[in-house]
């Protein structure tokens, strides 16, 4: 049972954003300091990645591990009540993630996810994101999709 009212629980849902995220932006700040450069949230591309890198044709996708259901994630909890709601919910959100990278993966891009669990590790995050990239200056590197 929930303890919120329904108007309680529908402000705090739309508060919820999808876009400018703190993990998000947390990435990006790391990243452009270090002297990448990238666009945001390309509408024409599947899943509207959060960050992508077009000479490159690599994708970033930040995903907070409650909404995209992060295997063995702490932050991952179930929610105790409307249970059912909730797994069905998780499973769409998870295959529409599988179906969007698959779609891009077949235009050419790369793609790599970051879990907001990993932002907590900054220095494990840059190491990962640049291997991912390749060096600053590098163009059309071939990466390994994740």
């Amino acid at each position: 049972m929930d303890t919120l009212t329904k108007a309680q629980r529908s402000e705090r849902m739309a508060r919820i954003r999808s876009k400018d995220t703190a993990p998000e932006l947390a990435v990006r700040q790391a990243l452009f300091a270090l002297g990448y450069r990238y666009q945001l949230h390309r509408q024409d591309l599947p899943g509207k990645p959060d960050l992508v890198f077009p000479s490159r044709k690599k994708v970033v996708f930040v995903h907070g591990c409650f909404w995209h259901a992060h295997a063995g994630c702490s932050i991952a909890n179930m929610p105790k009540s409307r249970t059912e709601f909730w797994q069905a919910k998780f499973q769409r959100n998870v295959e529409r993630d599988k179906v969007n990278k698959r779609a891009l993966r077949r235009m050419g891009w790369s793609t790599l996810t970051v879990w907001e669990c990993e932002i907590k590790h900054t220095d494990r995050l840059v190491r990962r994101v640049t291997n991912y990239l390749g060096p600053k200056g590098a163009k059309k590197n071939k990466g390994r999709s994740s």
